[in-house]
C-alpha cells in the first residue's frame, strides 16, 4: 500500500500507511494527521485516492503546500515526491497495487469537524537516525574533487548578467558553503541587488530581498501572528503568516536605514537560524544566508550597525567600480533588449551537502597555528601583539575571527576542488574576516589609516610556518600535493 514518511517536523521518523482512500493534515486534532504548527493552518491539506493515482491537495491554506519546491493547488503524487507544509516534510512512496475503490469524500472545508476514517492512520515507531560522520567519507571527497568544475559553471552563469566582480562572487560563495554571512559595502549601482539574486537562481534557492527604511517594524521581517476563524467550526486561533525572511538568500538592502530594534530582529535568525515570534520557535529552511548592503555615503539619519551585530557577519567585502573595459561590457550589454538567463548549476540539496563537508576537512596543525598567529597579534594588550597593532588598534578580533577564518579556509579548497588547506587560503580570506573586528584609534584615524591597511600590513609582517612546523604527516601531503600540482 502507498505510504509516506515523514522526515521533518515533530513527526521525523514517522512512516503512515495510506490504508484508506483520504487523509487531511492540519491543527484540527480530528485531522487524519494533525500537526501541531502554527504555520499550519486548521485544514492544510489532504492526500486523496483517486483515477489509481493518489493525489495532494491544499485546502487554501495560508502558508500554501510545496511539492518539489513549488507550491501546488492539486497534483498526483509520484514515487519520492517531497512535500511540505509548514515545518512538516514527507515523501511519498506510492503502493503497486492500486487502493480499493470508495465513495469519494467531501472536502474538508465543506463538512463538520469529525472524527476522520483515516484518523487512526497507524504509526511506526520512529528509526534512530544515523550520527553524520566526523571525518570525510570517499563519497565527500568525490563531491569536492567534482566542485571545480561547478564552480567555474557557477562563474560563467553568472557572468551572463554581472561583468566582472569575480572576487566579491568568490567571497560570496566561501560564506554560503562556509554557512556564514556576508555584508557588503558599495555606492548605488554596483549590482550588489542583482549579484545576490543572480547567485539565487544559479543555485535554485528561494530569494527575498528587504528593503529597510527608518519605519521598518521587526514583524515586517519575521512574521506576525493573525486571529483566524475556522469556517467550519467557527473556532477562533491565532496562525502564524511567514514574513520575508523565510528564505534561503535573504538581501537585506540598505540594513543601516532602520532603527537597531529591526536591525536585532536579524540576529538570531543568522547565529540560530530560527525566529520566536510569541511563545513559538519557528526554524528556517536550510540553507539560510543573509547578505545586507550598506552604502558608505549618506549617513545622515542613519542607524550604524553596533560591534556585536557586526560580528554576526562573517565577511565584510568592500565592491569597488568596476574597471573600464569591464563598464564598456556593461553598458553594452545592458543597454539592449535580449537579457541572458542563467541556468540552475547546484540545487540547494547540493550546497547543503556542501557545507557538511566543509565541517569534516581536516586542517593541519600549523595552519590553525598561523590563523590564530594572526588573531592574536591585532590585539595590543596581547605580548605576541606587533609594535603598529599597540600603536594604531584599539580593540582586535577576538576567538571567533579564528573560526572564521579556518571556515572560510575550508570553504576556499572545497571551492577549488581540494581536501587539504593551505596558509595562502587562511591570507585570502584575512581582509574579510578581520577588517571589521580590527578597531583603529584616534591616532590611526588622525593619519588616515583604516582597519584595511591594517590587515594588509599584519600579513606582511606575521609570516606563514616555516618547515619546522609541519609533522612528517604534514610535510608528506604538502609534498603530494606540490607535485599534483605540477602535473
Amino acid at each position: 500500500m502507498a505510504r509516506i514518511i515523514l522526515t521533518k517536523g515533530e513527526h521525523a521518523g514517522r512512516e503512515i500507511t495510506l490504508s484508506g482512500t483520504e487523509l487531511v493534515l492540519g491543527r484540527d486534532p480530528q485531522c487524519g494527521l494533525p500537526l501541531n504548527d502554527t504555520q499550519v493552518s486548521w485544514h492544510h491539506a489532504r492526500l486523496f485516492f483517486e483515477r489509481d493515482l493518489w493525489h495532494v491537495q491544499d485546502l487554501q491554506s495560508a502558508n500554501g503546500t510545496l511539492v518539489n519546491r513549488v507550491e501546488i493547488k492539486t497534483v498526483p503524487l509520484n514515487q519520492d515526491d517531497v512535500v511540505v507544509l509548514g515545518e512538516t516534510q514527507f515523501v511519498f512512496k506510492p503502493d503497486r497495487t492500486p487502493a480499493p475503490a470508495a465513495a469519494p469524500q467531501p472536502a474538508a472545508a465543506n463538512r463538520p469537524a469529525a472524527p476522520h476514517p483515516a484518523a487512526t492512520a497507524p504509526a511506526v515507531a520512529p528509526a534512530p537516525a544515523p550520527e553524520p560522520p566526523s571525518v570525510a567519507t570517499p563519497e565527500d571527497v568525490k563531491l569536492v574533487e567534482r566542485m571545480r568544475q561547478s564552480t567555474d559553471a557557477i562563474r560563467r552563469e553568472v557572468a551572463k548578467v554581472i561583468i566582472g566582480q569575480e572576487e566579491v562572487l568568490n567571497q560570496i560563495l566561501m560564506c554560503i558553503i562556509a554557512g556564514g554571512h556576508v555584508l557588503l559595502i558599495g555606492l548605488p549601482g554596483l549590482a550588489k541587488t542583482l549579484t545576490v539574486s543572480t547567485i539565487a537562481k544559479v543555485l535554485d534557492m528561494k530569494f527575498k530581498r528587504i528593503q529597510f527604511t527608518p519605519d521598518l517594524m521587526p514583524s515586517d521581517i519575521t512574521g506576525t501572528e493573525v486571529l483566524e476563524t475556522d469556517p467550519v467550526t467557527q473556532q477562533k486561533s491565532f496562525r502564524f503568516m511567514q514574513g520575508p525572511i523565510f528564505c534561503n538568500i535573504l538581501l537585506a538592502d540598505e540594513i543601516n536605514r532602520t532603527p537597531p530594534k529591526t536591525q536585532a530582529a536579524l540576529l538570531e535568525a543568522m547565529q540560530e537560524k530560527c525566529v520566536s515570534i510569541g511563545k513559538d520557535t519557528h526554524k528556517l529552511d536550510k540553507p539560510f544566508f543573509v547578505l545586507a548592503t550598506q552604502n558608505p555615503i549618506e549617513q545622515e539619519g542613519t542607524y550604524p550597525l553596533p560591534e556585536a551585530q557586526l560580528g554576526r557577519f562573517m565577511f565584510i567585502v568592500g565592491v569597488e567600480y568596476p574597471k573600464r573595459e569591464e563598464e564598456e561590457t556593461i553598458v553594452a550589454k545592458t543597454t539592449v533588449q535580449a537579457v541572458a538567463e542563467p541556468r540552475v548549476v547546484l540545487g540547494k540539496e547540493a550546497v547543503i551537502m556542501l557545507q557538511e563537508v566543509v565541517r569534516k576537512i581536516p586542517v593541519s596543525r600549523h595552519v590553525i597555528g598561523y590563523a590564530i598567529n594572526l588573531v592574536r597579534a591585532t590585539r595590543p594588550g596581547d605580548p605576541e601583539a606587533l609594535e603598529f597593532v599597540k600603536k594604531y588598534v584599539s580593540t582586535g578580533a577576538g576567538p571567533r575571527a579564528g573560526q572564521y577564518l579556518v571556515l572560510a579556509a575550508k570553504a576556499r579548497a572545497v571551492l577549488e576542488g581540494r581536501i587539504h588547506v593551505s596558509c595562502n587560503d587562511i591570507r585570502k580570506a584575512a581582509l574579510p574576516v578581520l577588517r571589521h573586528r580590527i578597531l583603529t584609534n584616534f591616532t590611526a584615524d588622525s593619519e588616515g589609516l583604516t582597519s584595511r591597511e591594517m590587515v594588509e600590513r599584519l600579513l606582511t609582517e606575521v609570516k606563514e610556518p616555516g618547515e619546522a612546523a609541519y609533522t612528517p604527516a604534514d610535510a608528506a601531503k604538502k609534498t603530494t600535493a606540490d607535485k599534483k600540482k605540477k602535473a
